[in-house]
């Protein structure tokens, strides 16, 4: 039985011939958020469906898609269009940045790697490992640099090479503490300078097992820096998956990719119906 099917039992009472369902109970569970789980139950206790379970299902698989929608996302168009990955410890951004590079030279494009995080020397040789494998120049430097040189440094390099993307990997950063997360800001407004009119994309990482905490993560992440999207790492049969909507419909930030394993071909470009299909037979 599903994750789905088994909270719509767990919060159902059987009180003579009626059942009674506790939608706000399951939505919560699901990691759909406060404030969407509410939405929704709104939505049932309106339209008289929160007794019909299986219409009640339908109406919220609809909002869901509705909410989620079919966004025309397209990574910045320059030389280089610049990608910076972001996001706590453990999310999975050096593997992610692995697998857009892979993604992006598969379809031809010239493609360089930057090893921002210079807080951890593994860090940069688990990047340094991926580009070996993949033939793609690494910018990096010792531990200890100022990160934002590191990343000037490579655009400056990546733009003399004419690439098409510079794909940016930062170190993991807890989003309240704020001195992290002023680095950050540092790297990213380095970039903007020297990128000129070409726009960032900020790309938010985060592990979907982490459940309501992508939100937060999200929140504090998208205040700091502005988010143009997520991708979401290890979204296997674990990972309930309502942090997806929960963070589009609060914050209006997009999921683009899911990402299921280490090879560099798992990185999946998210569907709105498929997801949802997915998270209701999960």
């Amino acid at each position: 039985m599903s994750f789905w099917k088994n909270l719509v039992g767990k919060f159902t009472t059987l009180i003579g011939q009626k059942e009674l369902v506790d939608w706000e109970a399951i939505l919560i569970e699901s990691d759909l958020g406060i404030n969407l789980s509410q939405k929704l139950y709104s939505l049932l206790e309106k339209e008289k469906l929160l007794t019909r379970t299986d219409l009640a299902e339908r109406r919220i698989r609809k909002e869901l898609i509705a909410i989620l929608g079919n966004d025309s996302l397209s990574f910045p168009i320059g030389q280089p269009g610049v990608i910076l990955l972001v996001g706590v410890n453990g999310g999975g951004k050096t593997t992610t940045a692995a697998k857009l590079a892979y993604k992006f030279k598969s379809e031809g494009k010239k493609v360089y790697l930057a090893a921002c995080d210079t807080f951890r020397a593994a860090a940069t040789e688990q990047l340094k490992i991926w580009a070996d494998k993949l033939e793609l120049p690494v910018i990096s430097a010792r531990e200890g640099v100022d990160a934002a040189s590191v990343a000037f440094r490579a655009f400056s390099q990546a733009s003399q090479s004419q690439a098409d993307y510079l794909i940016v990997d930062t170190a993991g950063r807890q989003a309240n503490k704020k001195n992290l997360m002023l680095e950050l800001g540092k790297i990213k407004k380095t970039l903007e300078k020297a990128s000129g009119q070409i726009p960032l994309f900020v790309l938010l990482v985060v592990d979907g097992t982490s459940g309501s905490n992508v939100l937060i993560q999200a929140r504090e992440f998208h205040e700091a820096l502005g988010l143009s999207a997520m991708v979401v790492t290890k979204l296997d049969s674990s990972a309930k998956g309502g942090m997806i909507a929960a963070v589009k419909y609060e914050l209006g930030i997009p999921t683009l990719f899911i990402g299921r394993g280490e090879n560099l071909e798992a990185l999946e470009a998210f569907s709105p119906e498929g997801f949802i299909e997915e998270f209701f037979s999960r």
